[in-house]
């Protein structure tokens, strides 16, 4: 296991995402991230701190630069609740819950967000923007509810051992055959 490999790839994967998605400052991508399988294991049998500290903080220098929101998904023993900073809590007006993730509760990927973060907090869910899903994870609840999520064709798209998706989300169209949309919010 090469971590300097696997942060290699979580940077490139995550920079595509990002133009793709087409996100705006302030908006919000969910990440969520099994080490397991990174390291070629089955989800939930070989958490690594390591690879979730190289993936995470990857993720989190691309995102920051953004000015994009990262929100950490735990693993299902911790209801795949999200870690993220205190200040989108704030701005998104999100319900705070009481949890650390470690790395056999929550995982090692949303474990490293506790840590990394300026001031982390677990919140319930989020209605994120966008999403990353690194091996598995199912993210999809944490995809804005009000809108559709669109799949991203990403060219880079391993990291370590284990396939990544993603998408976007876009507003839902109404309307009907006569109905002209503004492609910009697409």
């Amino acid at each position: 296991m090469d971590l300097s490999e696997i942060k290699l790839q979580a940077a490139q994967m995550i920079t595509e995402v990002l133009e793709l998605a087409r996100l705006n400052a302030g908006e919000i991508l969910v990440a969520g991230c099994s080490t397991s399988a990174v390291t070629g294991a089955r989800l939930g049998e070989n958490s690594v701190m390591e690879v979730g500290a190289c993936i995470f903080d990857a993720i989190h220098a691309r995102t920051k630069e953004r000015g994009v929101y990262l929100a950490a998904q735990c693993c299902e023993h911790l209801n795949r609740a999200i870690i993220i900073e205190e200040e989108a809590m704030l701005r998104y007006n999100l319900d705070r819950v009481s949890v650390v993730p470690q790395k056999k509760a929550g995982g090692s990927f949303a474990a490293s967000a506790y840590l990394g973060f300026a001031k982390a907090v677990a919140v319930e869910y989020v209605s994120a923007h966008a999403g990353v899903d690194i091996g598995g994870t199912l993210i999809g609840m944490h995809l804005t509810r009000s809108r559709v999520a669109v799949p991203l064709k990403l060219a880079a798209c391993y990291v370590g051992e284990t396939f990544v998706t993603a998408a976007r989300t876009r507003l839902r169209y109404i309307g009907g055959e006569r109905a002209v949309y503004d492609e910009s919010l697409c």
